[in-house]
């Protein structure tokens, strides 16, 4: 295993810690805020995240081809992690602290201002992480530490969120905290993690080659379709949880330690998962943690009114298996990527994590999209106390019952997965 010193290991996981306080209420408080507090129409709002993600089909390749050719002394993933850190804090202020009398039009620019601006750090971030190891073992410590960072800034957003006032003042200390976090956690990691550049390739692959090569690799469309299929799964219910807890469960008030409970879980659940892909196989831990997270949540179904206490919970064991769901799929990730180099000769990292990156935002944002949309028709108003039964059953169904036929699905099309630690070493010694 390859041992990276912890200081190293900090240094390279210090922007997970903004970037996940910015990801994390975009994608749970924001919809809610813009329908309660600017009176935008949940429906078009929806609309509006899937042209995000449209535009993300073309700037995150773009993004990740630039990456792997940039030739900086400085280094090219830090160099493209520092230029995203300004976009970030300006666009991400602009979105959570709108002025007052912002409506849609807003929303559209700035989201996808920030869509960019995050672009611009995750893709060449997420390709220095597989960079760091080029072991199957190191490769699992690497994003653990990554993932359980993020974690961590999951939970700081949603505390400051709850703890300033839901909503607009909640949504601002999180911004006052990006503004202040992201340039200070990219100068540490710029600082301190290497990043050195890789050798030329005898032979540069022209684009079509380029394509061609990613198109041959079964083990990158088995896996593309894994995570596709999981992030829609994962897009429901974080974009329907503050509404499920405050229409279904009648509870508005507990959003916030309910949201902390899952991930507090999820970080005592990542020395068990990373010891499982040690010990079994990535996938083989990553299918098993997705059988046991559905095992539990399909008794959301049962809950209704005041079952705050058993859906407190659900909450803590599905958040113990949100570990493996965060840190395997990427160094399951790196490894497809040793087939590309042992094939082609180079190291495209950045393309490859820009087109998962495409599948995760496009997954969350049309699951999060056509959501919205299905509880527009379906008659349900934010801003109204009391729902029909019939869009409180649609919220349920589309919060509990779509992520678990989902993950199956994404269990069914990982359990055979070729990689496994025998036939990653012997892609790496073929790249040696």
């Amino acid at each position: 295993m390859t041992r990276l010193s912890l200081p190293v290991l900090a240094a390279y996981a210090a922007p997970a810690l903004p970037l996940a306080a910015l990801y994390f209420p975009v994608f749970i408080y924001l919809a809610p805020f813009y329908a309660a507090e600017r009176s935008v129409d949940l429906a078009a709002l929806g609309a509006v995240l899937i042209g995000i993600r449209l535009f993300d089909a073309v700037s995150d390749p773009v993004v990740g081809w630039l990456s792997d050719h940039t030739r900086a002394r400085f280094g090219r993933r830090r160099l493209w992690l520092l230029l995203a850190v300004p976009l970030v804090v300006v666009a991400g202020w602009q979105a959570m602290v709108p002025p007052e009398g912002a409506g849609l039009g807003h929303a559209a620019l700035w989201l996808g201002l920030l869509t960019l601006g995050w672009t611009m750090a995750m893709v060449p971030y997420a390709a220095w992480g597989a960079e760091l190891a080029p072991d199957y073992g190191g490769r699992v410590r690497v994003t653990g530490w990554r993932e359980g960072v993020v974690i961590a800034g999951t939970v700081a957003s949603a505390i400051l969120y709850d703890a300033f006032g839901q909503g607009g003042p909640g949504l601002a200390a999180v911004a006052v905290f990006i503004a202040v976090a992201m340039p200070l956690a990219a100068g540490i990691a710029a600082w301190r993690v290497p990043d050195p550049l890789p050798a030329r390739p005898r032979t540069r692959l022209r684009l079509r080659d380029g394509l061609a090569a990613m198109r041959a690799n079964a083990p990158f469309r088995r896996l593309l379709i894994a995570y596709f299929i999981n992030g829609l799964a994962n897009g429901l219910p974080v974009s329907l949880f503050l509404f499920f807890v405050a229409h279904v469960l009648g509870a508005p008030e507990d959003g916030g330690w309910l949201i902390v409970l899952y991930f507090v879980a999820a970080v005592a659940g990542l020395p068990f998962w990373s010891w499982a892909a040690r010990r079994f196989s990535k996938h083989r831990a990553w299918g098993a943690a997705m059988v046991y997270a559905c095992a539990v949540f399909l008794f959301v179904l049962g809950l209704g009114e005041g079952d705050v206490a058993w859906f407190a919970v659900i909450s803590a064991l599905t958040g113990f298996a949100l570990g493996a769901d965060m840190a395997l799929p990427p160094a399951i990730q790196a490894d497809v990527i040793d087939l590309d180099t042992a094939e082609t000769g180079e190291r495209r990292a950045g393309v490859f994590f820009a087109i998962w990156s495409v599948a995760t935002k496009a997954a969350v944002a049309f699951s999060s999209g056509i959501a919205l949309m299905v509880l527009g028709f379906a008659g349900f108003d934010a801003e109204a106390a009391v729902q029909t039964p019939g869009a409180l059953w649609t919220l349920s169904l589309l919060y509990a019952a779509a992520p678990v036929v989902l993950k199956l699905m994404a269990v069914a099309v990982m359990w055979g997965f070729p990689l496994d630690r025998a036939a990653q070493e012997a892609l790496q010694a073929r790249i040696a």
